[in-house]
């Protein structure tokens, strides 16, 4: 397994991003640290520039592995189960220039909050579920895996656990649609990690992680050794992928990951 993490613009409003800031310093700080990749998180592919950071990526010997999406739900309210058609369009269009985007990363599309925060109904998740496919259906076209999160209750009312998530997923019936496994809500909702990843097994196509507190791995009472143990039975062999508090600083956050992980996944 490889390690990455989460970075994004100076402007993101969601806490859990440790390095907020210019692509150039924190890639070098990512490097520095020892991490293999970083995982991009962008509200709107055109508000950057795509050739620096493949310029970045290049020069700094890192790849990115995802691309998270969450930022135009918490931003911009776009929204896959909207009651607003023109707002689940809106949704729609905008990951499909993050399909495209991430396509010339070579990377992944992460979807988790654009499915929205509305009360789970028939219909409201029957707008999720044709919003998703349609996407869907345009990443295949462009060979690029989407990545489906459950995010805890506390946060979503829709997808909270990998129960759910399969479900949804079988509705959707793609096969670029994955699973995003994310350690933090995992701790929450699920009522045994190590079950739930059997559960996922194949269909796991990325990995956050995060301590029980959502600090740095290592700074909590998660158990990554029996975790990292499961998703190699599992099959998988991909990105372990920070989503972190910028606790009790970014760049301490960023190094205490790798220097935690490494020995784990290298084991």
């Amino acid at each position: 397994m490889k390690l990455s993490i989460a970075v994004s613009t100076p402007d993101a409003e969601f806490s859990a991003l440790a390095l907020k800031g210019s692509f150039e310093d924190n890639f070098s700080l990512v490097k520095d640290a020892g991490y293999d990749g970083v995982e991009l998180n962008v509200k709107n592919p055109a508000m950057v520039d795509r050739d620096e950071i493949v310029s970045l990526l290049d020069r700094y010997g890192l790849v990115c592995p995802a691309v998270g999406t969450g930022r135009a739900f918490g931003e911009e309210g776009l929204c896959f189960s909207s009651p607003d058609e023109s707002n689940r369009k809106a949704a729609v269009q905008r990951i499909r220039s993050q399909v495209d985007f991430a396509g010339s990363l070579g990377a992944k599309v992460i979807i988790g909050l654009i499915l929205g925060k509305n009360p789970v109904t028939a219909e409201s998740e029957q707008w999720a579920v044709d919003c998703l496919a349609e996407c869907g259906a345009y990443a295949d076209e462009k060979g690029v895996d989407m990545v489906l999160e459950p995010i805890n209750r506390y946060e979503t009312s829709f997808i909270i656990n990998v129960d759910t998530c399969l479900r949804f997923l079988d509705s959707v019936g793609h096969e670029s649609c994955k699973v995003l496994l994310d350690t933090f809500h995992m701790n929450i909702e699920e009522p045994s990690i190590i079950d739930s990843i059997k559960k996922a097994g194949k269909r796991i196509g990325h990995v956050h992680v995060a301590d029980s507190n959502r600090w740095y791995p290592g700074a909590g009472h998660t158990d990554f050794k029996s975790i990292v143990a499961a998703l190699r039975d599992a099959g998988y062999d991909g990105f372990l992928s920070a989503e972190i508090l910028p606790q009790p600083d970014p760049e301490t956050a960023a190094r205490e990951t790798v220097k935690y992980l490494r020995p784990v996944i290298e084991d």
